[in-house]
């Protein structure tokens, strides 16, 4: 007959196999885009039909999925074909069908005198790291917030694609796409297109990443720059804040860096009569944080603090779901 095995048997050998990792909260995806899908299904409360179907949500691996995901068939209430079925969240459905009508359509009928009645994708929803990197940040694809648009087909037939077109397409398929990837400054956070980088060269990655606010309203990052932008009207009087870019998706089950102030003693610089300065400390390095050395506003960096003992990289496709890439966390590429 079997024998009944302790509680703390159990516990014990968990705690030696796998570190008991089920005793840590499960990591969970950043706040804002959580809140970025709530505001826009307020907004629309009707966003489902024939073309949009609300799916399951969709939780991890990691930090990867949305809370209300739809499945689309056609865009634009449905006057816009997709070539496939695709996946994507609320704010980036309806950014989607606003530079539908208000950018590609006017764009198509000024070059073309026809409409565009498809739309060819070549992916929205997949949780990865960006540009498929190994230890990178992840996508904005990982959360539904991205959309790889490769081609139009316009109402007569003809397809107009991003890797022949661009460089290679006559003069109204080439102003054309211009004209939209241009466009998509306004409806998208990240526009990246041919000349962006070597990832980009037969597509346009649409997102809605966060990258700050600035006094004309949300900061944007479009590669190649648009020929004649447009400049929004500012909101306020206020001086834009600084470019930083911050590592906005790492699990909130990890701690964020402690900071502690400490008063240098008076004379610590190049001159004795100078007053006590306040510096920020990093007391200890945190995935997705670089480690930055003391500085004070009048003097030379402080001995940088010893280096932590090495660590094993973690798995870029496991652990608390960040992806983030250890040896940078500027890149913009999507």
């Amino acid at each position: 007959m079997a024998r009944r095995v302790s509680p703390y048997v159990a516990l014990a050998l968990c705690w030696l196999i796998s570190g008991c990792s089920y005793m840590e909260p499960a990591p969970r995806r950043p706040a804002w885009r959580n809140a970025a899908e709530d505001a826009c299904l307020a907004e629309h409360p009707h966003l489902a039909s024939q073309w949009l179907r609300p799916e399951n949500p969709i939780n991890g691996p990691g930090i990867c999925g949305m809370q209300r995901p739809f499945r689309m068939y056609a865009l634009a209430n449905g006057t816009v074909a997709l070539n496939a079925h695709f996946i994507l969240a609320c704010p980036m459905i309806e950014a989607m069908n606003r530079w539908l009508e208000g950018v590609v359509q006017p764009a198509a009928q000024a070059r073309f005198g026809e409409r565009v009645v498809e739309l060819s994708s070549m992916g929205t929803y997949a949780c990865r790291t960006i540009d498929h990197r190994p230890g990178a940040r992840l996508s904005e694809h990982s959360f539904g917030n991205a959309i790889d648009v490769g081609g139009f087909r316009l109402a007569d037939g003809r397809m107009i694609s991003v890797v022949h077109d661009w460089t290679r397409g006559g003069p109204r398929a080439q102003a054309f796409l211009r004209d939209v990837e241009g466009g998509a400054c306004e409806d998208f956070t990240t526009v990246l297109g041919p000349g962006a980088d070597r990832f980009h060269f037969n597509h346009f990655h649409l997102d809605l990443a966060f990258h700050g606010n600035t006094s004309h309203g949300p900061r944007r990052y479009c590669r190649p720059r648009p020929q004649h932008p447009m400049e929004s009207p500012r909101i306020d009087n206020l001086p834009d804040p600084p470019h930083v870019h911050e590592p906005l998706d790492v699990a909130s089950r990890r701690t964020a860096p402690m900071i502690v102030q400490q008063a240098l003693p008076r004379g610590r610089g190049p001159s004795l009569d100078l007053p006590p300065q306040v510096v920020a400390v990093h007391t200890f390095p945190v995935r997705g944080y670089p480690v930055e050395q003391p500085t004070v506003g009048f003097s030379a960096p402080l001995a940088a603090p010893p280096p932590p003992p090495a660590r094993k990289r973690p798995d870029p496709l496991y652990g608390d779901g960040s992806l983030v890439d250890w040896n940078s966390t500027s890149s913009l590429r999507k």
